[in-house]
């Protein structure tokens, strides 16, 4: 029997802008399976990132349920739901989003020394998932001493440090060269693999959809396609 790591039903997200209600989210109602490479499309003012921030849980539905990995998240206050996103979800930007006063190893194990119960073995952890990622002799170095790929290498380490039960990608593909993102979509494929992590992509690109199992797409806060 498959396993949901995600099940939301019936989610709006309204945001109030002087006296007029936006609706963002319109009843959306989606099961991930444990283990998806999955793409969410939609156009600009589609509800796409609304959705995305909601599972990551940088935002709250406005109603709705969202089970993640078993756990109702619906209605947590921010602090649950800033513990929830450090032990389940990491991240992987366009932007990379990396420290540049810290070199390779520390960006990586940043999300893990916020936690409470710091891992003894993280360091060593941390040498192995860059051997994983092919940043074995780059460990030392300096985000501005690092090719848009490489960068790249280290948000997708840092995403998966924490052992998160789901990866969310914005546009991953969106700074980097045709060589250097087949090679990255490669990398994420064989990560997915190994380790059952769930990959939810919001992106255009089609190498992107080319890879992944399953495309979902968002209209006006409604699901439009679920195949």
């Amino acid at each position: 029997m498959t396993e949901n790591i995600i099940k939301i039903s019936g989610v709006t997200r309204q945001y109030i802008l002087g006296k007029t209600v936006i609706d963002a989210l319109r009843g959306i109602d989606l099961e991930i399976v444990k283990g998806e490479f999955t793409v969410v499309l939609g156009p600009s003012g589609s509800g796409k990132s609304t959705l995305l921030n909601i599972i990551g849980c940088l935002d709250r539905a406005t109603s709705g349920s969202y089970i993640l990995d078993g756990e109702e998240i619906a209605g947590r206050d921010f602090n649950s739901l800033s513990e929830i996103r450090n032990r389940k979800i990491g991240f992987i930007f366009q932007s990379f989003n990396l420290i540049p006063v810290l070199n390779v190893m520390e960006n990586i194990e940043f999300p893990c020394l916020l936690r409470k119960d710091r891992d003894p073995n993280l360091r060593e952890n941390v040498l192995k998932i860059c051997e994983e990622v092919g940043l074995s002799s780059f460990v030392h170095h300096k985000p501005d001493e690092l090719s848009g790929g490489q960068r790249q290498r280290v948000a997708i380490a840092r995403a998966l440090i924490t052992s998160p039960s789901i990866v969310l990608a914005d546009e991953p593909t969106a700074n980097l060269d045709s060589k250097t993102s087949d090679q990255i979509l490669d990398l994420m494929v064989n990560l997915n693999k190994n380790h059952q992590v769930t990959f939810i992509f919001a992106t255009h690109d089609p190498r992107v959809m080319d890879r992944a199992r399953r495309t979902l797409r968002i209209k006006d806060g409604k699901m439009e396609t679920n195949y």
